[in-house]
């Protein structure tokens, strides 16, 4: 995706205006600032496009400045602990932020800006699948499944998928090896995870989950964004899927430092 390159004072009106066209046509913009904004224009920034969500979760506060901007510091090797996979090695697997919360709480955009790509930029890419090609993937029986399941332990969020203005959105996470509890409210109404379900719409529900998963993955369906100093891209969390791939660890290389916010 081309960007333009903008200076970073130059950073308002009608060029802030220009991003946002183009982020409502497409859930997507971008562009090359000469140098990072600071913690305050960045928030500020964010503020433009809505509400910047605070960051709460404990494990990752000491990587947060201004309450709301969370600095993602590749930092560490790869780790169990999910909070912090974000600042080691780890891929970060295809996912609706928020997936699990309330629609009310889930972000609307994911703002993410470079301050260094570190000597990571190609293996580290965040990846984006485009919501609509992957609905295009399944068939309607399985989007009428999907329409009608939702995460066993998150009873207040919305179905995996839903329509808005005639789009389909996900709210959904691939789990990788573990289990997926999930609730159907069809029909035939149960309950089960992906890996030993239980009740009558077990079948259905299993095979539109695969389903959904071959299509997040599959082949020529995705877009990495190569990493540098001063880029911002806003994602739209109701067009894309985002994740990220492995990365590479050493503790004397450069480390890549990304800024994000969440804006509801």
């Amino acid at each position: 995706m081309p960007v333009p390159e903008v200076r970073a004072e130059d950073f308002s009106g009608r060029a802030l205006d220009d991003f946002a066209g183009r982020l409502g046509e497409t859930g997507l913009a971008g562009l090359l600032l000469d140098r990072p904004l600071s913690d305050e224009r960045f928030r500020a920034f964010g503020e433009a496009l809505g509400t910047p969500l605070p960051e709460t979760d404990p494990a990752v506060l000491p990587n947060v400045s201004l309450d709301v901007v969370l600095n993602l510091v590749g930092e560490r090797a790869r780790t169990e602990n999910v909070s912090l996979q974000p600042f080691a090695a780890n891929p970060l697997s295809l996912h609706t932020e928020g997936s699990g919360r309330p629609v009310a709480e889930q972000p609307r955009y994911i703002v993410l800006m470079c301050c260094d790509p570190g000597d990571d930029r190609v293996a580290a890419q965040t990846v984006l699948a485009p919501m609509d090609a992957i609905g295009s993937r399944l068939t309607p029986p399985d989007l009428e499944t999907l329409s009608r399941t939702r995460y066993r332990r998150n009873p207040q969020g919305p179905p995996i998928v839903r329509n808005i203005d005639g789009r389909q959105v996900f709210s959904f996470r691939d789990f990788l090896g573990e289990s997926l509890e999930w609730t159907y409210g069809g029909t035939d109404s149960g309950t089960g995870t992906a890996s030993d379900p239980v009740g009558t719409a077990s079948d259905p529900v299993d095979t539109a989950l695969r389903a959904l998963l071959t299509a997040m993955y599959a082949p020529g369906g995705h877009s990495g964004v190569r990493w540098e100093r001063g880029l911002l891209l806003v994602i739209d969390n109701t067009f894309y899927f985002h994740g990220r791939r492995a990365g590479t660890f050493s503790v004397p290389a450069r480390r890549r430092h990304l800024k994000r916010l969440r804006i509801k």
